[in-house]
């Protein structure tokens, strides 16, 4: 089955698919209500200048089934980019069937070509298959490590604030 799957780049008609996407996987998350993107967004982010990410889909024949949405990162310990994973998704119909594994192995195809020092992502504790399906390709998780998020009003605090050197 993973053979009749093809990968492929996103083109500029393909943003309603990426938007219908996020959706399903902020769903299957449980959360479908932090969703904000528009269609505009994500054109603006996926193909303006600059470009701040890159989405490539997997196609059962022209019909994308899943995808995975990455960016650059960047270790100063390295001094080489990395890739960051923000989204990977498969259609729960189509999953079992090695559609995950193709996209993350076009993904470290990607990283080696664009002389990346990693591949990362972050996962919910709770989602015990994607964690047992990573572990399997030899991912290890970051445990001595804590996400921390500045977002809404604590964002616009903190960046309107005037430093004193300015």
């Amino acid at each position: 089955m993973s053979t009749d799957i093809t990968l492929r780049p996103i083109g500029r008609h393909d943003i309603p698919q990426v938007l219908a996407f996020i959706r399903d996987l902020a769903r299957y998350e449980r959360l479908e209500h932090e969703v904000l993107a528009s269609e505009q967004d994500l054109s603006e982010a996926l193909f303006g200048e600059p470009r701040y990410a890159e989405v490539v889909f997997a196609c059962l024949g022209p019909k994308p089934v899943g995808f995975a949405l990455f960016f650059h990162n960047f270790s100063t310990f390295k001094g080489r980019p990395g890739i960051y994973l923000e989204d990977l998704y498969v259609q729960p119909e189509m999953r079992g069937r090695g559609i995950g594994r193709r996209l993350l192995e076009w993904l470290a195809r990607t990283a080696l070509e664009r002389r990346c020092s990693r591949l990362e992502w972050a996962v919910l504790d709770w989602n015990a298959p994607s964690i047992a399906f990573y572990e399997s390709l030899g991912a290890r998780p970051l445990d001595e490590w804590r996400t921390f998020r500045l977002t809404g009003s604590a964002l616009e605090q903190l960046g309107r604030r005037e430093s004193p050197d300015s």
